[in-house]
């Protein structure tokens, strides 16, 4: 049995949405036997589509399984560049680790690496990641915007405002970012973002965007030690979400802002990111490697610096911190 053209099919079936399609005109697009497209259809179900066989209309699928593989995730991608290109593995040690192989051997804008599970899941500061199996989204995007390297942190802030906006368009929850890399549900953490650069004199060659998201964690499936500070889209909506359609709006969304930032400036992503900010207006503690300041996070800068007024009157830009609230 020829998977591609079993994967072909569910392409062709979930694009036909509720309309069933005859196994006549399939077999005649796909150029196979009436049989073996019946063939290819038991396959689907032995892989966990649920199709339905239509009297005198066709089949149409009802159910698909809860998977990221790239024809499924692509079937319903409204991008013209990001995640047109997609590498999905079943488990990697970090899909961090793969998509910078896969930058330097000349993939191209847009990539994306997406993992069922993570081995080695890390966020910033090398901090673990747990990547359960199937329970989230773990992916990275190789991006080779033409900017100086001076102008990658603010992609940090660019892919936080895209993920907010993708998990309000799927599930209707409000989420908010703590400066510079966290999508939170009050003090809980759903979301992390980590942006590494692959550069040379000449500017940058890859940004590698890794997104981790918990999407269908019960509070059991975390560690003891993070039950309280973290938290998943399912614990806060009250019901399973679509990973498939997450990621499908986190790459939508990703591209369009990725497009204003680079045609436009910081400066509208700017206004949006202050919108859903956790951080700003709020008392923070900023750890450094040398020193922790406490104040008034009060904004960030056309850099995408935050602003932090101390007890003393002065305002600190704060370039890379671990950010507390207070």
């Amino acid at each position: 049995m020829n998977i591609n053209v079993t994967h072909e099919l569910a392409t062709r079936l979930l694009a036909a949405g509720t309309e069933p399609v005859s196994g006549q005109q399939l077999a005649e697009e796909f150029g196979v036997s009436r049989t073996a497209i019946w063939k290819h259809m038991k396959e689907l179900e032995a892989m966990g589509y649920e199709i339905e066989s239509v009297r005198k209309k066709g089949y149409r699928i009802n159910n698909s399984p809860d998977s990221l593989e790239a024809f499924l995730v692509q079937a319903g991608l409204k991008t013209k560049k990001i995640g047109q290109r997609i590498e999905y593995l079943e488990q990697c040690a970090s899909t961090q680790i793969v998509a910078h192989q896969l930058a330097q051997e000349g993939a191209p804008d847009g990539t994306a690496v997406i993992s069922e599970l993570q081995t080695e899941g890390r966020g910033r500061l090398m901090r673990k990641w747990d990547s359960a199996k199937g329970q989230g989204i773990w992916m990275s995007i190789i991006l080779r915007p033409e900017l100086p390297p001076h102008k990658s942190p603010q992609f940090t802030l660019v892919a936080a405002v895209a993920i907010v906006r993708a998990i309000q368009s799927v599930t209707g929850l409000d989420a908010s970012i703590k400066w510079p890399n966290d999508i939170l549900f009050g003090t809980k953490k759903a979301t992390g973002i980590l942006t590494e650069l692959q550069s040379d004199a000449d500017g940058i060659q890859a940004l590698i965007i890794g997104i981790g998201v918990n999407v269908n964690q019960e509070r059991e499936d975390f560690d003891a030690e993070v039950q309280d500070i973290a938290t998943s889209l399912r614990l806060e909506s009250g019901q399973p979400v679509n990973r498939r359609k997450l990621v499908q709006e986190i790459l939508h969304c990703l591209e369009i802002y990725t497009d204003m930032y680079i045609e436009e400036g910081f400066a509208p992503l700017k206004e949006l990111w202050e919108g859903h900010s956790a951080t700003i207006g709020k008392a923070v503690r900023a750890r450094m490697s040398r020193e922790t300041l406490e104040g008034i996070a009060e904004g960030i800068t056309e850099d995408g610096v935050l602003q932090l007024r101390t007890a003393d009157g002065k305002v600190h830009g704060i370039y890379s911190a671990d950010i507390e609230l207070k």
